[in-house]
């Protein structure tokens, strides 16, 4: 958190800025009420001040950001490993919930919250003492006031700690009644059950909508405390102030007040809790990223021990049969050793992309025996493979974090777009979005390829891998897959006669 909290430190220094600008009102009103001209030293007060505020207001969210990244980030990456280490992981909405919604949480309380906190621990105190060096009795006003209100937003803070987890609680539970529903929306359908799902959806839709009211509730009540203590102090200070110039005051005053240092207190009293507004403005960001955090913890290390990955001596499938409600696939019998070419032919919708993602161990078999090794053994080469934004580079590591340029572009020449990227000028800092735009369905196929053979398994699974292809391309492609053949064991789902052909082994479902 070092940069989190240099950036509350900057909010400290803010208030040399505050304080240059308002000695330089107060200087030059004092001057414009004794009937002169404002001095040219008020003017450059007014003009230090404002650039030192307006320098500190770019460079404190300039510094939270890149802190709280560098925290998150080591956060997502081992809690992406814990959910995905075994199957013992929580659903896939809890997972999602967790893995993002929570992580963007915990970022935006370092972001904001941590700097916020550091700042108001220390700098209501060196505003104090800033107005003090004018009036110590405003000083005195200001800390009394601070007494009533730190009651308050205790109060206030504590019913939002816990109106925000059951806010999330109720987040992870509509993500993970969404998911369920949609990856069983075929078997819902069957079922004609979408109207009581629309309503499984609507209760839980509407819990979420209850619970962050609720939130809201508390984080409005939170603000309306510290907005009258605000008010209260800073109106305490302009009638003290007000009634010592004009010598109304029903004490003995303890201090004599001129009109620039009565101005200068006046201008600085909204300095005081100034921080602590940011801070109870962030202070929601607290209550979840707590929440968030706990929650996080609360998930058990799930990643297996490590152990040595048992050798890779091919796939055998026997008779296995992948039931659909209202359809099945198979039974299909497949067999291929350490090397080799099988391509599973069949028409549309036979089940081709399904027995894939069942050697992949992503589909149970319904029935039969299928000798398949586990997922770090296996290369996907998806029919529509996955691409985050973020540059080429970025989506082409996914498989393999440490490979360096110099593997990257290797692959990239394998799979032939080294063209694309001649063409479009770019290099491995192409900007992608999450849907390929700019590249063709070929194209975004073939980055697929390049990843799976970046991530160098003993099996690669390639579905469709010449489809939206020339015949000069899908040739290549061929020879390619014909060539990583002789290393490693490579399974195809294909309708192109090529690659047919150049298989050692055909598997028609």
């Amino acid at each position: 958190m070092a940069l989190q909290k240099q950036a509350g430190f900057a909010w400290i220094i803010d208030l040399g800025g505050a304080a240059l600008f308002a000695w330089g009102i107060a200087d030059g009103v004092a001057a414009a009420a004794a009937g002169h001209a404002a001095p040219a030293t008020a003017f450059a007060a007014m003009l230090g001040g404002g650039l030192l505020r307006a320098a500190t207001a770019w460079g404190v969210p300039v510094l939270a950001v890149r802190g709280a990244q560098a925290t998150t980030a080591p956060l997502r990456h081992s809690l992406v490993q814990r959910l995905l280490g075994s199957g013992a992981a929580p659903s896939s909405g809890q997972s999602a919930v967790l893995a993002i919604d929570h992580v963007a949480t915990i970022e935006g309380y370092e972001t904001r919250f941590v700097p916020a906190r550091v700042a108001a621990a220390a700098a209501p105190l060196v505003a104090v003492g800033i107005i003090a060096c004018a009036s110590l009795v405003a000083a005195s006003i200001l800390i009394g006031t601070l007494v009533p209100f730190v009651f308050g937003m205790i109060l206030a803070g504590t019913a939002a700690r816990r109106a925000s987890e059951r806010q999330l609680e109720a987040l992870g539970d509509l993500s993970d009644l969404f998911v369920d529903r949609v990856r069983t929306l075929p078997i819902v359908r069957h079922f004609g059950a979408e109207e009581r799902i629309a309503r499984q959806v609507g209760v839980a839709t509407r819990e979420v909508a209850r619970r962050t009211i609720a939130v809201l509730r508390v984080a409005f009540l939170s603000s309306a405390v510290l907005e009258f203590f605000s008010a209260l102090a800073v109106a305490l200070v302009a009638v003290y102030c007000g009634f010592s110039l004009l010598g109304l005051l029903p004490f003995p005053d303890p201090e004599t007040l001129t009109l620039r240092e009565a101005f200068f207190a006046l201008a600085m009293a909204p300095e005081f809790y100034l921080p602590m507004r940011r801070l109870a403005a962030a202070y929601h960001d607290k209550q979840l990223g707590e929440a968030a955090r706990a929650a996080i913890a609360a998930v058990p290390d799930l990643a297996p021990p490590a152990t040595a990955p048992a050798a890779f001596t091919g796939v055998e499938a026997r008779a296995v049969v992948i039931a659909w409600p209202g359809r099945t696939i198979g039974p299909a019998r497949l067999s291929i050793g350490t090397t080799g070419l099988v391509a599973l032919t069949g028409p549309t919708g036979s089940g081709k992309t399904s027995l894939l993602a069942a050697i992949a161990g992503q589909i149970p078999p319904s029935s039969g025996t299928l000798t398949a090794p586990g997922a770090d053994a296996i290369a996907w080469a998806a029919q529509h493979p996955l691409i985050l934004p973020g540059t080429l580079r970025d989506n082409l590591v996914l498989a393999a974090p440490h490979a360096g340029d110099a593997a990257v572009r290797a692959a990239i020449e394998q799979v032939g777009l080294a063209p694309m990227l001649a063409r479009r000028g770019a290099d491995l800092d192409l900007l992608l979005d999450h849907r390929g735009s700019g590249l063709s369905g070929g194209e975004r196929r073939r980055l697929g390829l390049a990843r799976a053979l970046l991530a160098d398994r003993p099996l690669l699974l390639a579905d469709e891998p010449t489809a939206d292809l020339d015949d000069a391309s899908a040739e290549a492609i061929t020879a390619l897959l014909r060539a990583v053949a002789t290393a490693r064991a490579v399974i195809v789902a294909t309708h192109d006669p090529r690659l047919i052909a150049a298989a050692d082994a055909e598997v028609t479902l």
